[in-house]
């Protein structure tokens, strides 16, 4: 019988460490596929990486799991940018690390600029590192484009250059090279892929993430104007946009397999309860809503109001015919969350007042970070998922 679920797999911490495969993500796949290598339900990659093309996403995660992934499978956290057409034909100054330009290009943008490119034009403007200040006063900028909004991809390599130069932009309307006559509000508009404050590679404790970069940029923004930094957008789990997008593309694999009968359940399996296990449960209050005004429980309404975005995922949830009931969060032990750890990646620390690793704009909900399910690892979740829908 065709199937009536599908599963959305975190990547880092779930199905390889850095650059390692699990033994368990290897153990699930083939679970998950048949004997000629066909998928038997629907597979979606959902990853708050963005370093890095999505077809190049996709060779390695067929090299770790030893089978054909499409990028049609894998949601870097910027994918859903291409749903963001108001945005295509303006300048964009982008941030990250990576085909940063290459990016954006396939997303839609049609003028970019990175944060090396602006500095190679104001080499005035990045001062911490002093052997790379000017030893003579450089000739006038002319000619460089007015930047009209920014792309935060994800953690940059030097924070600082990073931080200075998006501060500079903001404040300057677009203009870096020019005076300041006062602080224009509201800025520019942003708009920030990946809110993970931690995340798991190789090394025993969690790395900070391109959460822990946006921390640093709103802290510095309303230390220098007294004003909070808006966001046009944020992106990336556990923003429902991302779900709904992994949503769509599970509905497309179906129909190209032949499969008629309808998704009608998700698994969303995950190790970060504030990204993978928050997210999941956050799609799952909005398909369990019968208002869109309801959507966003765990998210500050300020932000749902003045976000551009909501058309475009109402036009997507029409795409998706309502047929999908439920997202049901999977938490696994091989990543940011330990079963009965004591340090910051348990998740007691996850769910208390006093030290929340959500982003900013989210709200504090301890509902939101309890999974519905913790199993030891990705290949028991592929189980526990089957023996609830009397899959063999």
């Amino acid at each position: 019988m065709p199937p009536a679920f599908g599963f959305l797999f975190d990547v880092d911490g779930v199905l390889v460490r850095g650059s390692q495969p699990l033994p368990a993500a290897q153990q699930a796949f083939r679970r998950l596929v048949d004997s000629s290598g066909r998928p038997r339900v629907p597979v979606v990659f959902l990853t708050n990486a963005g370093n890095c093309l999505r077809s190049a996403k996709a060779q390695e995660l067929s090299q770790a799991l030893g089978l054909q992934v499409s990028p049609e499978q894998v949601i870097l956290s910027h994918s859903p940018l291409r749903l963001f057409t108001q945005f295509h034909q303006k300048c964009m100054l982008v941030a990250g690390q990576g085909p940063v330009e290459e990016n954006a290009q396939n997303l839609g943008f049609k003028h970019v600029v990175t944060i090396e490119a602006l500095r190679k034009a104001y080499p005035l403007l990045d001062m911490v590192d002093q052997s790379r200040r000017p030893k003579e006063m450089p000739p006038p900028t002319t000619g460089f484009p007015t930047i009209e909004g920014v792309i935060l991809f994800g953690e940059p390599v030097r924070w600082e250059t990073s931080l200075q130069l998006i501060i500079d932009v903001l404040l300057s309307n677009g203009n870096p090279g020019a005076e300041l006559h006062g602080v224009p509000y509201p800025h520019l508009p942003v708009l920030a892929c990946n809110m993970d404050l931690l995340w798991m590679a190789e090394a025993k404790m969690p790395r900070f993430g391109h959460g822990t970069f946006l921390l640093c940029l709103e802290t510095i923004y309303k230390k220098v104007t007294g004003r909070e930094l808006r966001y046009e957008a944020l992106i990336g789990k556990p923003s429902t946009v991302t779900y709904r997008y992994a949503e769509y593309l599970i509905k497309q694999q179906a129909e190209k397999q032949g499969w008629k009968s309808p998704i009608r359940r998700l698994y969303a399996v995950g190790d970060n309860p504030m990204s993978d296990v928050y997210g999941a449960n956050l799609y799952n209050n909005y398909l369990k809503s019968a208002h869109q005004n309801q959507v966003q429980a765990g998210v500050k309404r300020s932000l749902c109001a003045a976000s551009p975005q909501t058309k475009d995922h109402l036009e997507l949830r029409k795409d998706c015919n309502n047929s999908v009931e439920s997202c049901e969060s999977i938490l696994v032990c091989t990543g940011v969350y330990r079963h009965n750890a004591d340090g910051p990646s348990s998740m007691k620390e996850c769910t208390t007042e006093t030290v929340f690793h959500g982003h900013r704009d989210f709200c504090f909900d301890p509902s939101l970070v309890e999974a519905s399910y913790i199993v030891q690892d990705v290949n028991d979740a592929v189980q526990l998922a089957f023996k609830k829908e009397n899959w063999s």
